[in-house]
């Protein structure tokens, strides 16, 4: 599958010329805080367009009415395929924040997730102090499964010595998503 439609939304693959809407908000550096990378440049948002479009983990989302690209979801199968485990994650302009966008997307690529791939098993990742992060896995039906203590370092401080940080696992099964069907 290349491309999904919801009411307000096309999500699809990504192109090179994604670029400079990629660039608006990864090179935001409040969007990129609880990200394993730094605010992009200008020539490192090109080169990222050309990687997201050749990785299929990466979904470029848009707005229908004009089809600006206004964030992106990785979705990607975790661990050994007969696990049927994949991994959801997003990032998001915040111009367009507030709006259900980043929910609307994202239930998207859980419908097709459970009922064309056979997923068992979805889960999600986030930092405790990203609040709309783990707001919007809840939105999802994902339940919180634990709080790992620093377990991750994406980044270091000014005397080179990492910044740790602690994470949250959220997951849904499949059994979970079927119940909230009916």
């Amino acid at each position: 599958m290349n491309r999904f439609e919801t009411e307000r939304l096309i999500i699809r693959r990504f192109t090179a010329e994604d670029w400079r809407d990629l660039h608006e908000y990864l090179s935001d550096e409040s969007v990129v805080e609880y990200e394993p990378y730094y605010p992009f440049t200008e020539e490192e948002s090109k080169q990222e367009a050309v990687n997201r479009a050749n990785n299929e983990a990466f979904w470029a989302v848009c707005l229908k009415e004009n089809g600006k690209l206004i964030g992106n979801i990785y979705f990607a199968q975790e661990g050994p395929s007969e696990f049927r485990t994949w991994e959801i994650g997003y990032v998001f302009n915040p111009k367009y924040y507030g709006k259900g966008y980043a929910t609307e997307a994202c239930r998207r690529i859980l419908i097709w997730a459970f009922e064309d791939l056979g997923a068992h098993r979805i889960i999600g990742h986030c930092n405790p102090k990203n609040e709309a992060s783990w707001k919007l896995l809840e939105r999802l039906s994902m339940r919180r499964e634990g709080h790992a203590r620093k377990p991750v370092f994406f980044k270091y401080d000014s005397q080179q010595q990492p910044i740790w940080h602690d994470a949250y696992e959220y997951a849904i099964l499949e059994e979970e998503w079927n119940a909230l069907k009916q």
